[in-house]
């Protein structure tokens, strides 16, 4: 399944918040807010998860610890994939930008450092 078909078919999931959305336009709108906060939300519960496996396992990652985070990991995804459908942007979009933003990075040695624009 490609990302663009993931965001379609996950939209059946939040029909009555996109509604919401689509009258406001809002990013202060509940239904907005919602789903930024959840994103952070997830974030956060799936690195909570990997920081459990180095404290608590010496960071032995068992199969469960791996399918564990993999769930984690799609609660981010979906978040993420319902926040560019309220922008109104493919999915497919968001990745594509992603790259061009890692290779312009690479290209000109600023991987690491700090900055939204290195």
């Amino acid at each position: 399944m490609g990302f663009d078909e993931y965001q379609t078919v996950i939209k059946r999931s939040d029909t009555a918040d996109y509604k919401s959305w689509q009258k406001s336009k809002n990013v202060s709108d509940p239904a907005f807010m919602e789903k930024a906060l959840g994103l952070a939300g997830e974030a956060g519960e799936t690195v909570d998860k990997i920081k459990k496996v180095l404290r608590d396992k010496n960071g032995k990652i068992t199969n469960e610890d791996r399918e564990e985070i993999v769930k984690e990991l799609g609660d981010v995804l979906w978040y993420t994939a319902t926040i560019a459908r309220y922008l109104e942007v493919p999915f497919s979009r968001v990745m594509e930008k992603n790259i061009i933003k890692m290779e312009s990075r690479m290209a000109r040695g600023v991987l690491h450092g700090s900055g939204d624009n290195r």
